[in-house]
């Protein structure tokens, strides 16, 4: 779907343009789970942590995938993106074959008796929030690019890759962004 037919929604991504210097934002790629009259939530797809999950939840030694920044706002609390829906229990479809949430003991049984592969989670510390009319704001401004998601980009084999590659799919002046300089002068 072209970006000037998106409005945000949830399962909607937000790039963030190439001259946004906001450092919790910059070159990231937002996955909005929920948006609406009480603001949004999003969680951030492309940036990486070096923590391990186990580090943090007990049990998840098996899972050996990437722990992600999922966004600024409450550090402390883990949220999981997945391609499992209801078979982790209490769950929201994001968008086709996207869920959010679940319980985390059949999320490590699942990884335990190896049903599930570490490929099919996403697990993230924080998240990206909006106040109410914030984001409409934000986008007005130029401040994002909206784009349709699918699970090839939530689960993307290569998050560091993944904001020039979801600006180059958008094709035209976006794909020209995608090598955009990190530093202007520096060009």
């Amino acid at each position: 779907m072209a970006h000037s037919d998106l409005t945000p929604a949830t399962g909607v991504l937000l790039i963030a343009p190439p001259m946004m210097d906001d450092p919790n934002f910059k070159r990231t790629i937002v996955l909005l789970c929920e948006h609406g009259e009480d603001g949004s939530f999003g969680l951030i797809l492309n940036r990486t942590m070096t923590l391990p999950l186990s580090d943090i939840v007990d049990g998840m030694a098996e899972y050996s995938g990437p722990l992600f920044e999922g966004g600024p706002v409450q550090q402390n609390t883990l949220h999981v993106l997945h391609r499992h829906g209801e078979r982790v229990g209490e769950t929201r479809e994001i968008a086709a074959e996207v869920y959010w949430g679940g319980d985390f003991d059949a999320i490590r049984a699942m990884l335990a008796s190896q049903e599930a592969s570490d490929t099919e989670f996403r697990f993230f510390l924080g998240y990206a929030g909006w106040s109410p009319g914030q984001l409409a704001a934000e986008i007005e401004q130029g401040g994002w690019i909206l784009a349709a998601s699918d699970e090839s980009i939530v689960f993307s084999s290569e998050p560091s890759r993944l904001w020039s590659d979801a600006l180059r799919r958008l094709g035209g002046e976006f794909a020209l962004l995608a090598n955009y300089p990190e530093d202007p002068r520096m060009n």
